[in-house]
């Protein structure tokens, strides 16, 4: 704070509180030789009149206290200017107290966790009341309460991962982020390309397409997209492309869907955690999102309908 804001706020401070005290004794004081009216002489409504009684003892001794408790605040507490007060409190120091505080019954707590794997966390109810929570705070906004996610922001639920399911993976997911990109096809293929390859991507997911459309999408798809999906369009971890094989749509997978993703593009960004969670809640909140996927044998079995929105 500047000395001209600390001045200025000091001589406010006490320009009020002196204010207050000669208000109340210009107020309060009698003149002598002058017999108080009754009234002050006003009158409305024809006979309502203003009582000139003087205040009732409790109410200025009230008052005078106000007065004298301003004062202590004012000796022992921050209120004039910069002067932090005789005892040297600040809200400041208050909140850091308080998250130290915090961070010492947390870290008893993320004690017992931290050298556990992601498969015992799992299955202990602490842990995963915990993981549930750090879930509910940081990660609902994208991927719902529920973990079910939305068009454009994966469902953790179907068992369906991008850059794959292990805990190794799922906790660097977080704990680093992710940032996925599909370049915009329009003019490498043309609409007529992108109404072929759009058909073909359908087939892989058995579903139904035109058979000559998809005919001619296959070579195109063999020359531009096995690089990232593979030969069989079953996607790469490594690189977070997509499995179009198993009926999971991240955008959508309708016709429409599929085009608009040929034509223009992905891109999907995912935030690093770790700076602002830090590890042991990363942790805690990959085995929460790992207790609610199926495992691997059973993913498949639980896949969406067509055109679903899906995973990771």
């Amino acid at each position: 704070m500047s000395a001209f804001w600390n001045w200025y706020i000091i001589a406010l401070v006490v320009a009020n509180v002196v204010g207050i005290v000669w208000l109340l004794l210009a107020t309060a004081r009698r003149k002598r030789g002058v017999v108080e009216q009754a009234t002050t002489g006003h009158i409305w409504d024809e006979d309502l009149q203003e009582l000139n009684n003087p205040l009732p003892l409790w109410w200025l001794g009230l008052f005078l206290i106000s007065v004298v408790f301003t004062a202590c605040y004012l000796a022992f507490y921050p209120g004039l200017g910069s002067t932090v007060g005789a005892l040297g409190w600040t809200s400041n120091k208050e909140v850091a107290a308080d998250l130290d505080e915090n961070r010492r019954k947390l870290e008893a707590v993320f004690a017992r966790f931290r050298d556990q794997p992601i498969e015992q966390l799992e299955r202990d109810p602490q842990a995963q009341t915990l993981g549930h929570n750090v879930f509910v705070n940081n990660c609902a906004a994208c991927h719902g309460s529920d973990a079910r996610g939305a068009k454009g922001y994966p469902n953790l639920t179907d068992g369906d991962w991008l850059y794959g399911g292990t805990p190794d993976t799922v906790v660097a997911s977080i704990a680093k982020g992710r940032h996925g990109t599909m370049p915009p096809w329009a003019a490498v293929l043309g609409d007529q390309g992108i109404e072929e390859v759009a058909n073909y991507v359908l087939t892989l997911s058995g579903q139904n397409a035109d058979a000559a459309l998809a005919a001619a999408g296959k070579a195109r798809f063999t020359a531009t997209c096995i690089a990232c999906h593979g030969p069989e369009g079953k996607g790469n971890p490594l690189l977070g492309a997509p499995n179009l094989t198993d009926n999971i749509w991240l955008y959508g997978g309708t016709l429409d869907d599929i085009k608009a993703s040929i034509r223009n593009g992905r891109s999907g960004s995912m935030p690093a955690w770790e700076n602002v969670l830090g590890m042991d809640r990363v942790r805690l909140a990959a085995a929460w999102v790992l207790a609610q996927a199926p495992r691997a044998e059973t993913a498949t079995a639980a896949a969406p309908a067509a055109g679903e929105a899906g995973q990771p």
